[in-house]
């Protein structure tokens, strides 16, 4: 590596923790780390990482190797938790659609933890430990996971009322563009197309692009987000999961008491019409149909009667 390779690849080392200091900043001064903690614990994460692996990078320490695979561990488990905060923010008003989401992220990360295990029990070069092949591939697995995060928002974010200058959208393009670069060199890495110099710079490169959009949406006011009285179709989704969870049992009483209600309302709403009036002889009949029941006593009550003036 030449010197003026060399003075680049620590400038743009450097510049990480001097943009993740001014985010933190701003998010301390905005109220931003208490609605993502765990970003703003990242961002407090990688800064204290860089304190430590700078120094031993710069002075040769042999812990150097621990010291960065270590942080990169911590990363791999808060960038997963920071993508699982985003997606609850988003689906913050369907409470249904937020507890389906957790219960898959928790299955993702589940999977991610086996495919990591077998990786890594299973690998056979004996110039990669075991554990820094698990710690790779479980790396690997989130990026991909961000990257599935930033199509899904800029797919349905309009369904959702979810806008494109919300902090949530912010954190997730972020990770996401800064996800793909990595993806896109790691591929071409292991295709031989990319030496490791040029690799590191990009990868660099591009994660102080993403600090930098991190730090935009940061400092920009988040737009309120649209009521979700008005969003049909995730109110849909909410109710079809609803609906599925809490099924009404086919002996339920509410749809009876519903046509009972409807019936009498509808009786109510129209009014009687009037009967003709009765001709004579239909009179009589009827008179007579009326006396023949005696006010509501049968035979037996007339004989008990008679039998009691007697």
């Amino acid at each position: 590596m030449s010197e003026k390779i060399r003075i680049l690849y620590y400038a743009l080392w450097v510049a990480h923790p001097v943009l993740q200091t001014v985010i933190a900043i701003a998010m301390f001064r905005r109220g931003q780390h208490r609605e993502f903690k765990f970003f703003f614990a990242y961002v407090v994460a990688q800064i204290l990482s860089f304190a430590v692996v700078f120094p031993a990078y710069r002075y040769h320490s042999p812990s150097v190797f621990y010291l960065s695979w270590f942080s990169t561990a911590i990363s791999v488990v808060l960038g997963f938790k920071v993508i699982h905060e985003a997606f609850l923010d988003v689906f913050r008003p369907f409470h249904t659609l937020r507890d389906l989401g957790t219960v898959l992220f928790k299955w993702a990360g589940l999977v991610m933890l086996l495919v990591a295990g077998v990786v890594s029990v299973s690998s056979n070069t004996s110039d990669t430990v075991p554990w820094v092949q698990a710690i790779m591939t479980a790396q690997r697995c989130v990026r991909i996971i961000q990257v599935g995060m930033v199509l899904f928002l800029l797919s349905f974010a309009r369904y959702l009322g979810v806008s494109r200058r919300q902090h949530s959208f912010g954190i997730a393009l972020g990770f996401g563009s800064f996800a793909v670069v990595e993806l896109a060199l790691i591929a071409s890495w292991a295709g031989e197309h990319m030496s490791n110099l040029s690799m590191g710079l990009i990868n660099m490169v591009a994660y102080n692009c993403t600090l930098l959009i991190w730090l935009g949406y940061a400092l920009a006011k988040s737009p309120a987000r649209e009521a979700a009285s008005t969003l049909l179709r995730p109110q849909r989704w909410e109710q079809s999961l609803a609906d599925i969870h809490h099924p009404l049992p086919a002996d339920s009483l509410i749809p009876m008491f519903e046509g009972m209600v409807d019936r009498a309302l509808s009786r109510t709403q129209s009014p009687p019409a009037l009967a003709p009036a009765p001709e004579k002889g239909a009179a009589h009949a009827s008179a007579r149909s009326t006396v023949v029941p005696m006010g509501g006593l049968g035979v037996s009550g007339l004989i008990e009667r008679i039998g009691s003036k007697r």
